[in-house]
């Protein structure tokens, strides 16, 4: 049977990125994306074997799906090809990360995932080094959450490092569900990685980011990085708080999926055996580069960049 030093459960999206604004005849560049392959391809630029255990709509849109999660190095076998329809968004390129998207994701197939498609694989979760899963992935159904949860408790009996970013999105969940879904997720997590002030006010109860990781912590998880958009990312584990600077990039386009980018590669930096500063500074590196390429895979910086870019991690 196959290993993967990653293993991602989550929604691949078809992606539609607005190059102007919004009415008759804007222009719109398709492409795919969502925190699932973004995180998938930043792990598998990392270094790691990484696949996707998800389902995707057996059409030719599907296809061209498929095809481009293996042209980022993604392994593909895990992927189940299904009648309906596959989950899109719309968006502008922004540096703020905090703006809202248009989905179309209701009845999604991989909305529709459910505990049984996730045991079927349960020796590939148990053999594998991380495990990275989403708030996104929670928030699309409730078998969504149930195979979200169950991929987290079979990965952790095996020892993999469960990586769980909340992502908190206003118009897939209401905050009440989105806490509770952390707070059953966060005892099987290595790492938990929410945003501030987004995710921690939402989820945490505060607009500080050492409170917030904190309370993360206090919930279960082994360590917590909150990420304070382009300016630093607070680091809480058993020993003490850590504050890790973001590295600026002169050439900033769009920061879609940079936190996905940073929980992606450092799933493959600890499934890898990297110490946890080292794999976040890298995962700091990481996120940093991507903000300069369009859309959420629009670039996936090398590791040798990413260790360029990356900070020092104290120690």
């Amino acid at each position: 049977m196959a290993r993967f030093d990653v293993v991602l459960i989550g929604e691949i999206l078809v992606e539609l990125y607005c190059e102007g604004p919004l009415g008759d005849r804007t222009p719109v560049r398709l492409g795919f994306s969502g925190d699932t392959l973004n995180a998938a391809a930043a792990s598998a630029a990392a270094g790691a074997r990484t696949a996707v255990l998800t389902a995707v709509a057996d059409d030719q849109l599907g296809d061209a799906l498929v095809r481009r999660v293996a042209d980022l190095g993604i392994d593909t076998s895990l992927i189940r090809r299904v009648p309906g329809s596959n989950g899109a968004y719309m968006l502008h390129g922004d540096l703020s990360g905090e703006r809202e998207f248009t989905y179309w994701r209701t009845g999604s197939v991989a909305s529709r995932l459910d505990a049984p498609d996730v045991e079927a694989h349960a020796a590939t979760l148990r053999e594998a080094g991380a495990l990275v899963v989403t708030g996104i992935g929670s928030a699309l159904s409730d078998t969504s959450r149930r195979a979200v949860l169950t991929a987290a408790r079979l990965a952790s009996e095996g020892g993999a490092a469960v990586v769980y970013d909340p992502n908190f999105r206003a118009r897939l969940t209401t905050e009440e569900r989105a806490r509770a879904a952390l707070a059953e997720i966060a005892p099987y997590c290595a790492l938990v990685t929410p945003s501030c002030p987004s995710d921690a006010r939402a989820l945490l109860g505060t607009d500080d980011p050492e409170t917030a990781a904190r309370a993360a912590r206090a919930l279960g998880a082994e360590a917590a990085a909150v990420t304070v958009g382009a300016d630093r990312v607070v680091v809480a584990g058993a020993d003490a708080v850590v504050t890790l600077p973001v590295p600026r990039v002169a050439e900033a386009v769009d920061a879609t999926g940079a936190g996905d980018i940073l929980a992606g590669t450092t799933a493959a930096r600890l499934a890898l055996g990297d110490p946890l500063l080292t794999a976040i500074s890298l995962g700091i590196g990481a996120a940093s580069l991507s903000v300069a390429g369009e859309g959420g895979t629009g670039l996936i910086p090398t590791l040798a960049a990413t260790r360029a870019a990356a900070p020092t991690p104290p120690g």
